[in-house]
């Protein structure tokens, strides 16, 4: 039957859940980030989601679960996913699998990005108010294996990228949290990313080039896992971006975890010494992975990320207030 379209629905109205890294123009709500999510429910049998494909040069790739189904996979090369369900009340998720690391995903316009353009209801259908999230609040900083790349094989583009696999989506949900999953390819505390974006350093607090990153309230715990990438690094270095996100945050608890590998592990120690917070606390991460819990030697597979995940959980509860979820 064709579509009959009703009530046209804006990114930003309340009705839609947005968690995660997202940045707001117009019209639209846009992420850079693998792992964000959005969610809404309703009533009926038909719902249309809108994206912006428009000079996109590589497809984000999104896993789309409604009610208690499977997650479906859906390269967003069209504006439009047409959703169909038996007439009901019906919960959509929709998360982010890969925004490809390989192209301009920092400096609008994008060549790969999720960029939402809200829903369109048939005749039938009613948007439903969701509930919020009412777990505690966690925001991730890393690099390329927060990201989820090459969780899924040794592809190195979205088909071998998940980020509902990262060890940073597998710690969220265990707690029940709110989570902002910040992972950009290649990254360090002062290398820059792959796909234009910047340092460490330079790109915390923003979305992307232009769009500050707001909060509705401040995380209750910041885990920074960078480091790997960076060919050299001084205490100072990764004492001035926990500075920076002390600045931001004055009362989260911030966790310093080293790069997996052990790459700067002393340097990262020293430089949580030389800050003299309380508030900021060391994770020692060696020995969590070897080799053979990943893909290519250096990114963890989907058990190595579960692996992680075993590990961060329960230091997490040690270290900090978090209690997973029962």
């Amino acid at each position: 039957m064709p579509f009959e379209p009703g009530e046209v629905v804006a990114p930003s109205d309340p009705r839609i859940v947005l968690e995660g890294q997202w940045g707001h123009q117009p019209g639209v709500a846009i992420t850079v980030n693998s792992g964000s999510r959005l969610s809404f429910s309703f009533a009926g049998e038909r719902v249309q989601l809108l994206f912006d494909t428009n000079g996109l040069t590589v497809a984000p790739h999104l896993w789309i679960t409604v009610d208690d189904g499977e997650p479906a996979l859906h390269v967003v090369k069209e504006s439009v996913v047409d959703l169909s369900a038996p007439t009901g009340r019906h919960k959509v998720e929709v998360v982010v699998k890969d925004v490809s690391e390989h192209v301009n995903r920092w400096n609008p316009p994008f060549a790969c990005a999720v960029v939402f353009g809200g829903l369109v209801l048939d005749v039938n259908s009613r948007l439903r108010l969701s509930g919020r999230p009412d777990g505690p609040r966690l925001e991730f900083y890393g690099d390329s294996i927060t990201q989820g790349v090459r969780a899924l094989s040794e592809a190195t583009d979205s088909e071998g990228a998940d980020g509902t696999a990262s060890y940073a989506y597998l710690t969220a949900r265990a707690f029940g949290a709110t989570s902002y999953q910040v992972g950009f390819g290649r990254q360090g505390i002062v290398r820059t990313g792959n796909g234009e974006v910047p340092s460490g350093l330079e790109s915390f607090g923003w979305n992307y080039a232009g769009s500050p990153a707001e909060r509705i309230a401040p995380p209750d715990v910041a885990i920074v896992n960078l480091g790997v990438n960076d060919e050299t690094l001084t205490p100072e270095q990764y004492a001035e971006y926990v500075a920076r996100v002390r600045s931001a945050y004055p009362q989260t608890t911030i966790v310093a975890l080293p790069p997996f590998s052990g790459k700067h592990a002393d340097t990262i120690a020293a430089a949580v010494k030389s800050l003299d917070d309380p508030n900021v606390v060391l994770i020692d991460s060696t020995g969590w992975i070897t080799e053979a819990d990943c893909t290519d030697d250096v990114h963890p597979s989907v058990a190595g990320n579960r692996k992680i995940a075993d590990q961060l959980i329960p230091a997490l509860e040690a270290a900090t207030h978090l209690r997973r979820r029962s």
